[in-house]
């Protein structure tokens, strides 16, 4: 054991030595544009809480009802002792948002992605994944028997290559697996071209959309609704803008649904949501289907930040999401920069690698519709002192 533990001792070393260690730190208080960290009042620019709903006093409403009425937690697994209707009615109102036949929910998206691929994709089977995809689908691949494909990122030559590739070899059922929203860089999958390429060669189309459900396209019913195309199977999170807290799901046809309650291994083998997520989740779809002006004042508010870091001479990636990428290379660079930004009052994360390639570290700024302009001019502000602190200015 001791020499073990040296080992890893040496790992932990090794990280620091590289400036790659990632540390935590502790809000006190709800999540929100500001923040309590350190008996400090923070400007909070890095969560994904699109919508600004994580405080939302309905959904919070709705918790501390379901706790009175329903208790805390299910203790049981969903198909012994732990389904109660709040969980099918979130299952059908999730399906209804969507625009599928139903939906299942696990206790995170990295749960339903790691869950989907095994039971649907046999070893006579193909999936297609795209090069940046989530580390949630990359691993749900590896536990799937099917051959793999990777094509990169976006390149749709890329991928009909790929797809010709898996014809070859005699898949019997291929399917085409991306993000909808690519989470480091806030760039959009192409997914019109996908669907394409997808119907030509018989293929399924499978998209996370973790970073669009709530606020990307009509009514905030995401990617594909963004795009007006049609995805055949659909994972997303009710931790982001449905509310932030726990919770995923996967949508699509009934008979896909119903083979992942019988096989998907994270939903049989781990305890149902508890009934305060579900229901504060049915309270955050009611919002969402009504929250254009949210919407409105998200996109508003990204715009004006984009413009405004562009204007100061930042390196941004280009695009449209709230997610507002801000390029600095290298990972003491980065985690200097959210160290001085820190000491100015506003609170982002430095993203490197292994979460982001070498030499790509950055600050992955998001906004939020509960953001007002003082908080932006304010944010503004210390990105431009702090960039000429640390010389990235």
């Amino acid at each position: 054991m001791a020499e073990f533990l040296q080992h890893v001792r040496d790992v932990l070393n090794g990280i620091e030595a590289e400036g790659l260690t990632k540390r935590e730190r502790l809000i006190s208080g709800p999540q929100g544009a500001r923040v309590m960290m350190g008996g400090r009042q923070m400007l909070n620019l890095c969560a994904n809480n699109y919508l600004g709903l994580a405080d939302h006093p309905d959904l919070i409403a709705a918790a501390h009802q379901a706790l009175d009425g329903q208790g805390y937690g299910m203790a049981s697994v969903r198909f012994i002792c732990g389904t109660q209707d709040l969980h099918r009615a979130l299952e059908s109102r999730l399906a209804g948002f969507l625009e599928t036949q139903d939906s299942i929910l696990f206790a995170a998206c990295f749960d339903a992605n790691g869950g989907l691929f095994e039971p649907l994709l046999g070893a006579e089977d193909a999936v297609i994944s795209d090069s940046l995809n989530h580390a949630s689908i990359i691993d749900g691949i590896r536990l799937c028997k099917a051959r793999r494909y990777r094509y990169a990122n976006s390149d749709m030559a890329d991928l009909e290559v790929q797809l010709r590739a898996a014809k070859a070899d005699g898949a019997r059922f291929i399917m085409i697996a991306t993000d909808g929203v690519f989470s480091m860089d806030g760039y959009l999958a192409k997914l019109p071209e996908i669907r394409v390429l997808a119907d030509h060669y018989g293929a399924l189309l499978m998209v996370d959309d973790c970073h669009a459900t709530g606020f990307m396209g009509p009514q905030g019913r995401g990617m594909p609704a963004h795009f007006g195309v049609k995805a055949d199977i659909l994972t997303g999170t009710l931790g982001k803008a449905l509310g932030g807290a726990m919770g995923g799901y996967i949508a699509g046809p009934q008979p896909v649904i119903d083979l992942l309650r019988q096989r998907a291994r994270p939903y049989l083998f781990s305890n149902a949501l508890p009934p305060a997520i579900v229901a504060a989740g049915l309270a955050a779809l009611d919002l969402v289907e009504a929250a254009d002006d949210l919407r409105a004042r998200l996109f508003d508010n990204a715009g004006y930040w984009r413009t405004g870091l562009a204007d100061a001479g930042f390196d941004l990636l280009p695009g449209e999401h709230p997610i507002i990428p801000v390029m600095l290379g290298e990972a003491r660079l980065a985690q200097a920069m959210a160290q001085e930004l820190g000491g100015r009052g506003v609170h982002v994360a430095g993203f490197f690698f292994p979460v982001v390639p070498k030499g790509g570290a950055r600050i992955r700024t998001q906004m939020n519709a509960a953001l007002t302009r003082d908080d932006l001019d304010f944010g503004l502000e210390a990105f431009r002192a702090a960039g000429k602190s640390v010389g990235v200015l």
